[in-house]
C-alpha cells in the first residue's frame, strides 16, 4: 500500500510548499485539496497552469496525487446550491488530466443546510435518497465525460452511512465510475472490540471490489475523532482485512495536525509491517 495524507494538512497556498512539507513528513502520496494551491476547495475556475502546477510539485517531490477532494453537499436542501456543487465538480473533474489524477472523492450529504458533515434526522428518508441518485446521476455523467472516477466514502453523518447503503447505491448506478473511500472509524462511534472488527471486516467484504482508497483517522473511546494509532481502531486487523482482499491501493490520513504527521507516518508504516499483528 501507498501511504499518504491529505495535503490540507499543512499550511500553505502554494503546491510544492505544500507538497514537499507531505513529502519530508514521511509519505508518498497525498490527497489534494484544491485550497493548498490558494483556491477554494471547490473553485468556479481552475486555469490549465493552475491544474499543471500541482502535477509539477508532486513529481518534484516525490508524491502521487492518488485523489483530490470534491465535497459538496449532494443532498442539500437547497437545490441551487446542489447545482452549483456540480458546476464546480465538473470543473474539478475537467483538470484532473493535468493534476496527474483520476479519483474525486465526494460526500454523498446531509438534510443539514450548514454542515455538510453533521447528520440530519431525514438524510434516512426516500426523498433524501432519490436526490442522492440524481446527483450522482450527474456526476457519473461528468466522471464520463472527464475520464475520471468518484469516490463515495461511507459517513455516519451522510445519506450514505453505512457499507450497506454504499452496496445500495452502487447498485442502483451500475457504473463502474463509482468507487469506495473506506474509513473504518467513520462506520462507528462506541463499540466493542468485537463489534468494530465484526462492522470493519463486513465492510471490507461487501465493498472489496470497489475499494480503491483507506483512510486512516481513529477513535477516542468516547466515539470522538482521534489521530491514527491514538484511539481504539484496531489497526492489524484493519489492515489485515485489506491485505486479505489484495487491496494494494493508497492508505491517506487525516483529521490530525501537521505536527502529529511525521509520527502518524511513523506509526502506520509500522502498521503496514505488521501484517495484522494487533493494534501496533
Amino acid at each position: 500500500m501507498k501511504l499518504g495524507i491529505f495535503a490540507k494538512t499543512f499550511d500553505g497556498s502554494e503546491p510544492s510548499t505544500v507538497l514537499n512539507s507531505v513529502a519530508q513528513a514521511g509519505f508518498t502520496a497525498a490527497q489534494y485539496n484544491m485550497a493548498c494551491s490558494g483556491l477554494p476547495p471547490m473553485p468556479e475556475t481552475i486555469t490549465e497552469a493552475q491544474a499543471r502546477s500541482v502535477a509539477e510539485a508532486a513529481r518534484s517531490g516525490g508524491v502521487e496525487i492518488v485523489a483530490v477532494s470534491g465535497t459538496y453537499n449532494m443532498i442539500h436542501p437547497d437545490p441551487a446550491l446542489r447545482e452549483v456543487g456540480l458546476r464546480r465538480l465538473a470543473t474539478l473533474a475537467e483538470r484532473c488530466a493535468g493534476m496527474s489524477t483520476g479519483l474525486i472523492t465526494l460526500c454523498t450529504g446531509t438534510r443539514d443546510p450548514i454542515d455538510q458533515w453533521k447528520v440530519h434526522a431525514d438524510n434516512d428518508t426516500p426523498a433524501a435518497w432519490r436526490d442522492l441518485l440524481e446527483a450522482m446521476e450527474a456526476a457519473v455523467a461528468i466522471a464520463e465525460r472527464y475520464n475520471v472516477d468518484l469516490g463515495i466514502e461511507p459517513e455516519l453523518a451522510n445519506v450514505v452511512n453505512s457499507a450497506e447503503k454504499a452496496h445500495r447505491l452502487i447498485t442502483a448506478l451500475k457504473s463502474p465510475r463509482i468507487k469506495i473511500v473506506l474509513d473504518p472509524a467513520n462506520l462507528f462511534e462506541v463499540a466493542t472490540l468485537n463489534e468494530q472488527r465484526r462492522t470493519v471486516s463486513s465492510a471490507i467484504d461487501l465493498l472489496a471490489d470497489r475499494i480503491v482508497m483507506a483512510h486512516a483517522k481513529d477513535r477516542n473511546p468516547d466515539g470522538s475523532f482521534a489521530t491514527a494509532g491514538k484511539g481504539v481502531l484496531d489497526y492489524g486487523h484493519y489492515l489485515g482485512r485489506l491485505k486479505a482482499i489484495g487491496f494494494s491501493g493508497s492508505l491517506v490520513t487525516h483529521g490530525l495536525s501537521a505536527s502529529e504527521a511525521a509520527g502518524a507516518a511513523t506509526f502506520l508504516k509500522g502498521a503496514l509491517g505488521g501484517e495484522g499483528a494487533g493494534r501496533g
